[in-house]
């Protein structure tokens, strides 16, 4: 499974690269410092998060874990927040500012359900601006925040999957999502036909929801929804409903 990640990974990667063809590199210092293991998260054994992250919000953005958001930064705060990030574990976390805030001044203005992204690409500009490709990892809720200016720092939980076991429902629901997944392909609107390929050979459902809902499921609000949701069988249920909304008005 984790091969298909990968592939999968970077077949989005290549769809969307563009202008983010290199990183800035990290000192090797900073890359081969000694680690606290109070500092860190681990899941499943092999992902590791740090306990705090730096916290970008920003209108009308949900990022799933698995998929990619292409992010411009340019805003004095989150070029030092981007910094920070690089400096450290190359990891931020994109959060939702709640609609009723046209721009956010404190934590209560922004969803406190996340996801980590880890920075892939990341290109510098000489005006000090940057390119970069997140890519999400894991669900999160902020605990509390170690500071809120000039950026957030938010102590994180991770947020683990309820019913992520494979049964009978599950699958059906997920061989649902792939059923009106091929008619929102026939409207032309569609994913990389490798990475349609991979999709329908994935038992991986968590993977599956997440990744058709980040490209097909269009209002802020509704991704949040799903986001938090955290009983995979109910996510893929909101993910059919909506889908299905999706090819209603594709046809009208």
């Amino acid at each position: 499974m984790r091969r298909y990640r990968r592939k999968v990974w970077g077949m989005l990667a290549s769809r969307r690269r563009a202008h983010f063809t290199s990183c800035n590199a990290v000192d090797p210092a900073i890359a081969l410092r000694p680690l606290r293991v109070k500092d860190y998260l681990v899941i499943d054994g092999s992902v590791t998060l740090p306990a705090q992250v730096p916290v970008m919000p920003l209108p009308g953005a949900v990022l799933f874990p698995h998929a990619l958001l292409p992010l411009y930064i340019f805003e004095p705060r989150y070029r030092k927040m981007l910094e920070h990030a690089l400096q450290r574990d190359r990891m931020f976390s994109v959060t939702l500012i709640k609609p009723s805030c046209p721009e956010w001044h404190a934590p209560e203005d922004f969803f406190h359900f996340a996801t980590v992204g880890l920075i892939r690409a990341c290109v510098g500009r000489d005006d000090g601006t940057s390119n970069l490709v997140l890519q999400g990892l894991h669900r999160v809720r902020f605990s509390s925040f170690r500071q809120e200016t000039p950026f957030p720092i938010a102590r994180i939980d991770i947020i683990e999957s309820r019913n992520n076991t494979a049964t009978v429902e599950t699958e059906a629901l997920g061989e649902k999502v792939l059923e009106l997944y091929r008619k929102l392909k026939r409207a032309e609107r569609r994913l990389p036909p490798k990475v349609h390929r991979y999709l329908a050979q994935l038992g991986d459902l968590e993977m599956l929801a997440d990744l058709v809902a980040s490209t097909f499921v269009d209002d802020p609000l509704r991704r949040q929804r799903m986001l938090e949701e955290s009983s995979l069988n109910q996510r893929l249920r909101l993910l059919i409903t909506y889908l299905q909304d999706e090819i209603g008005s594709a046809t009208i």
